[in-house]
C-alpha cells in the first residue's frame, strides 16, 4: 500500500499532542486584528487563548483568511516529493473556502504529478467535528486501509460527526454575518442561548433558544445524550472559548450520564478562526452519532 498523509486547516481544532499521535497534518489560515496578521494556530505560540478572547471582550474586531491555493500546493508538494499521496479533509465548504484552494491545488499538481493520488474531502463541520473524522482516518490508515478506501469511508459517515454548541454574546456571530442585528438585540435583551448544530448542508444553524447558559448547557448535554452513538469512535470532545468553568460543567453532566467514558471526555480550545465567528465564552461538544438530517 502507498503511504499517504492527512492533511487538514486550522478549523480542526486538534492541538499538537493529538495530531502527533495520530499524525495529522494542518495547513494554518490567519488571523489578523490592530494590524497584525498572523498564522491561526491551533498551538497558540504567538498569542495565548486568554490574551486572544480578552482582545474580543475588550473590543477588538478580528479578521480571518482563508487559505491559498500556492499554500496548498506549497505542501501538497513537499509530500508528493517524499512518496506521499494525499488526502485533505477540510473545513465546511459552506463556512470556508478551504476545499476549493485544496481542489484546484490538486488540479495544478495532477498536470505535473499525475501518479500522485490527492483526495479532497468537504467535511461539511467545523471544529472537533473535523477533528474527529481525520482521526477516524488516522486510525484507518494504521489499520493498512489503502487511500481510497478510507476516503470513501469518510464521505459515508461525515454527517454522522454531531455538533452541539452555544455563545455567550450573540454580538459576534452578528460582526460575522451570521444572524441580523435584530435577533442578536432580542437575544442579547431577553437571555436567549441558541443551541447551534452543523447542518447537512454545513451550515452552523440554531435548532434551539434555550432560556439563561446553565440550560444552554443542560440541554446541549442532553443533546449529546439522545444522539450519541460512539461508532468508530468512542470519545466525545467538549470546545471552550476560554470558558473552562462551563466546560467542567458540560463534561460532569455528560460523565452522569456515560460514566465509562470519563477518560474519553476531552477539553480542548475553540480554535481561533471559529473563536473570531463565535465569540469568547463559546462552548460546543462533538461526537460520532446519529446521521444529521437538519
Amino acid at each position: 500500500m502507498r503511504k499517504y498523509i492527512i492533511i487538514s486547516d486550522s478549523c480542526c481544532g486538534l492541538d499538537k499532542s493529538t495530531r502527533e499521535q495520530y499524525d495529522i497534518e494542518y495547513i494554518p489560515m490567519s488571523i489578523s486584528y490592530n494590524g497584525k496578521t498572523m498564522p491561526a494556530s491551533l498551538d497558540w505560540e504567538q498569542i495565548s487563548i486568554k490574551d486572544y478572547y480578552d482582545l474580543m471582550r475588550s473590543g477588538t474586531r478580528v479578521f480571518t483568511s482563508q487559505i491559498t491555493k500556492q499554500s496548498y500546493v506549497k505542501t501538497f508538494e513537499k509530500y508528493i516529493k517524499n512518496g506521499y499521496d494525499i488526502l485533505s479533509i477540510s473545513c465546511s465548504s459552506a463556512l470556508s473556502a478551504s476545499v476549493k484552494a485544496s481542489i484546484l491545488a490538486k488540479e495544478e499538481l495532477k498536470i505535473k504529478y499525475p501518479e500522485a493520488k490527492i483526495i479532497c474531502i468537504d467535511s461539511l463541520i467545523s471544529g472537533y467535528g473535523l477533528g474527529i473524522l481525520c482521526i477516524i482516518a488516522s486510525i484507518m490508515r494504521t489499520e493498512k486501509k489503502p487511500l481510497e478506501e478510507t476516503a470513501s469511508f469518510i464521505e459515508k459517515i461525515k454527517l454522522n460527526s454531531n455538533q452541539f454548541g452555544t455563545v455567550a454574546e450573540l454580538k459576534y456571530l452578528k460582526q460575522a454575518g451570521r444572524i441580523s442585528t435584530s435577533k442578536a438585540l432580542f437575544g442579547t435583551l431577553f437571555n436567549v442561548k441558541p443551541i447551534i448544530i452543523s447542518d447537512k448542508t454545513g451550515q452552523n444553524v440554531s435548532i434551539e433558544k434555550a432560556k439563561g447558559r446553565k440550560r444552554a448547557l443542560e440541554r446541549m448535554a442532553e443533546l449529546t445524550v439522545e444522539n450519541y452513538t460512539g461508532d468508530f469512535l468512542e470519545d466525545i470532545f467538549i470546545a471552550q472559548a476560554d470558558c473552562e468553568k462551563d466546560a467542567n460543567t458540560l463534561k460532569e453532566l455528560l460523565v452522569k450520564n456515560f460514566p465509562s467514558l470519563n477518560d474519553k471526555i476531552h477539553i480542548g480550545c475553540i480554535d481561533p478562526i471559529l473563536g473570531a465567528s463565535c465569540g469568547p465564552e463559546t462552548l460546543a461538544v462533538y461526537f460520532m452519532g446519529k446521521e444529521v438530517t437538519a
